[in-house]
């Protein structure tokens, strides 16, 4: 793993605080960005200022149980690596490279810096084309880019890691590429699960997993995510492979920052968030980019801390982001899954130029609709539905039975909710909400649109429906 075997240049501990170290070296200053070994390679020291000629402070990547002062401190010549080559497929890493999969040491691996600087400019594709997702709330109002980032902002609970681990399944029937989950401060359990699901679907191998979890000190959390872009880099740029990055939760990076900072000293911003947000977190996106070789696709969770999308987290994040698809509390308790706010989400590809005419029309009837139907809520609230016009009437009809008709069975939740998953096209999509605004299913109950694929569906549900009602009614 270490390839400077033959550099040799010691310190010692100055002082422990935390997660912070101050170290000295006489003989030679280590560069920023270093990483450091202390305790006999047990404790591993990542090198963030330097403080004069002699000292320098770093933030630890371990917990520093057992560090003292006066201890030595091994400079290992260079930065924190992570592994790539195709040896990393179907396995689960730590920030280290360290596989934690009980599946026995990596082969077949070279070791490259996480630091690296994003693509040039010139060597950036400039040509938009959509990703589909095969979830229809997703592909006719939310279009992803395909070499993009979208991201899924939603609070706790909402189901941000149920749409990703949803993603993930879909992608893989038609996404030839490489697909890399990381993990940023989630809980533990969520990584098992994720890595028992893909292995019982039989997806991990095109897929590789890195984590840095909740319990871990924040020096590792925060350098997980550039672990695995170096991952994602390596497929895109030397495999010339597409790579689905799907990160789970970008928050929790911002986060580690945010202590990180904290222990340095760093005077806080608003809110108490580091006053290097902005730059951090730019240095991790503009990575994943779409580049002659292939394009890095990125999805990630956001969480937004109580429900409020004005906090400077996620106003950061937005700013990078293709699409914003944002989860709401309200639909979630109303049963509409997956919980998307179809009018507060929105995406830089819904364009005629890129959509074609006939989508981006239907998604501009579709905003309108439903956004007719919130204005009219507090009147119906009031009033009540028969105080409304006969053409307001209509209008809340269709609204109500788009949004069940965009609520979709998942794969991820089959075994919760013993409703089997649906993958649909978008062709299939649009259809079902062009049929929709064209009064065709007006007849039909509202719960016959409610948690299915295709509009087709519909007829059978209304039907199978009926059946039971006219057996009920002759046991009576």
């Amino acid at each position: 793993m270490d390839n400077n075997a033959g550099f040799s240049n010691v310190g010692s501990v100055v002082s422990v605080r935390g997660s912070v170290v101050d170290m000295q070296f006489n003989a030679h200053l280590p560069p920023i960005y270093s990483l450091l070994h202390a305790n006999e390679g047990k404790i591993a020291i990542e090198v963030l200022s330097q403080l004069d000629a002699h000292r320098v402070r770093g933030i630890a990547l371990t917990p520093t149980q057992g560090l003292a002062r006066g201890m030595a401190v091994q400079d290992t010549g260079g930065p924190l690596k992570a592994p790539v080559g195709k040896g990393i497929l179907s396995r689960m890493f730590d920030v280290f490279g360290n596989a934690i999969d009980r599946e026995g040491a990596v082969s077949d691996v070279r070791w490259r810096t996480v630091h690296r600087a994003p693509p040039a400019l010139a060597r950036r594709s400039t040509k938009s084309e959509i990703f589909e997702t095969g979830i229809k709330a997703i592909d006719v109002l939310l279009p992803l880019e395909r070499g993009g980032k979208a991201g899924l902002f939603g609070g706790a609970g909402v189901g941000k890691t149920v749409l990703l681990t949803e993603m993930i399944h879909n992608m893989i029937g038609h996404h030839e590429g490489v697909s890399i989950f990381c993990g940023i401060g989630e809980r533990c359990r969520e990584g098992e699960e994720l890595y028992r699901e893909m292995k019982e679907a039989g997806v991990l191998p095109n897929m590789v997993m890195i984590f840095g979890q909740m319990n871990e000190p924040p020096g590792s959390r925060f350098r997980v995510g550039h672990a695995a872009l170096t991952m994602a880099e390596y497929f895109r740029d030397e495999e010339h492979q597409d790579v689905l990055l799907l990160i789970d939760n970008i928050f929790r990076f911002i986060q580690a920052g945010m202590e990180v900072s904290g222990l340095m000293g760093q005077m806080p911003s608003r809110l108490g968030y580091q006053p290097t947000m902005g730059t951090e977190l730019s240095r991790l996106e503009e990575r994943i980019a779409n580049t002659d070789a292939g394009a890095i696709t990125s999805i990630q969770a956001v969480y937004v801390p109580a429900d409020d999308l004005t906090d400077p987290a996620a106003v950061h994040t937005f700013s990078h982001l293709s699409a914003s698809i944002v989860l709401s509390r309200k639909r979630a308790s109303e049963g509409l899954y997956p919980a998307i706010d179809l009018l507060q989400s929105s995406s830089k590809m819904a364009t005629p130029g890129i959509v074609g005419q006939r989508h981006y029309l239907l998604a501009q009837e579709i905003r309108t609709t439903l956004a007719q139907y919130e204005g009219l809520k507090d009147i119906i609230a009031m009033l009540g539905l028969e105080q409304l016009s006969p053409e307001d009437r209509n209008i809340v009809a269709r609204a109500r039975r788009l949004e069940r008709f965009l609520t979709q069975p998942f794969f991820a939740t089959e075994q919760f909710s013993g409703i089997r998953g649906k993958l649909v096209s978008l062709k299939d999509s649009l259809d079902g909400c062009e049929r929709i605004l064209r009064d065709e299913y007006k007849d039909y109950p509202e719960s016959a649109l409610y948690m299915i694929g295709g509009i087709d569906e519909a007829k059978k549900k209304a039907e199978a429906k009926k059946k039971t009602e006219t057996k009920g009614e002759h046991k009576n």
